[in-house]
């Protein structure tokens, strides 16, 4: 009975309405356990756990959490900025509204799903009460980062390192990434060879890993070098006026415009 009350209650809270974000984003009805799309659009991270069922959602604005636990079916606390913990693994979060209290724990270790089976990346630990009780609630679940649906597109280089690019500076045409938001993967064109990889994703938090090429023999100053090693080099990201700057803590490194 208790799983059939869970089932019933995820079902209830993904369904969601179609939305549309640009013409290349098109969202569509379809869920998974972590909500629909139009959710993992406007949160940076969803989490779902079972006996008793909950789920999170944490956004820029407000944390909500559900659950069939009683007088904690819905409760929303402000958004608020994570604690660092010593391990670099884990964030905190210290939540606090009118009638409730809670502590939020995100580690990057690979997570199973206790009825449905699916692996996520994180392990969601979660204390919460009542401002009324005297104990916290202790839960357990899994958790994922959604990646900004923005950087779902396909990206020409026209800054690198400060300056801006030529064609003169590379094979043939100017480098380009083709970013898949809902795989965290990319491909494209290094300016001599055909380049790949993964992005590693998290709350204002963007990485270019594992990036392989081609091995075609280059001309002499050709700048792919210089590209695919400032690639690996960025730590966060900007989008505006159709362009998506990559920055590390340096400063800018990179600057693609949107193409169609």
């Amino acid at each position: 009975m208790k799983n059939i009350l869970s089932i019933l209650l995820l079902l209830s809270l993904t369904i969601g309405c179609k939305s549309t974000a640009g013409k290349n984003h098109e969202v569509s009805g379809t869920t998974s356990e972590y909500g629909t799309q139009e959710d993992q659009m406007k949160y940076y991270l969803t989490a779902t756990g079972n006996e008793p069922f909950w789920a999170l959602k944490m956004g820029n604005e407000n944390t909500e959490f559900t659950s069939l636990i009683p007088g904690k079916e819905k409760l929303v606390f402000q958004a608020s900025e994570p604690i660092k913990a010593m391990d670099a693994n884990v964030k905190m979060y210290k939540l606090s509204n009118e009638t409730s209290s809670a502590t939020i724990s995100i580690q990057q270790l690979e997570c199973q799903n206790s009825m449905s089976g699916a692996i996520s990346p994180y392990k969601v630990s979660i204390e919460i009460k009542n401002n009324s009780e005297l104990e916290f609630k202790k839960l357990t679940g899994c958790g994922n980062y959604n990646t900004d649906y923005r950087l779902h597109d396909i990206w020409v280089l026209e800054e690198l390192n400060g300056f801006k690019v030529f064609i003169t500076d590379f094979q043939k045409e100017l480098p380009r990434i083709e970013i898949n938001s809902a795989e965290n993967k990319f491909m494209g064109y290094g300016g001599c060879n055909a380049i790949s990889g993964n992005i590693f994703y998290e709350k204002d938090l963007l990485r270019f890993s594992q990036v392989i090429s081609t091995r075609m023999a280059c001309a002499p100053g050709n700048k792919e070098g210089e590209f695919t090693k400032a690639l690996q080099s960025i730590t966060t990201y900007s989008i505006g006026d159709n362009r998506l700057t990559l920055s590390n803590p340096s400063g800018k490194i990179l600057v693609f415009k949107k193409v169609d």
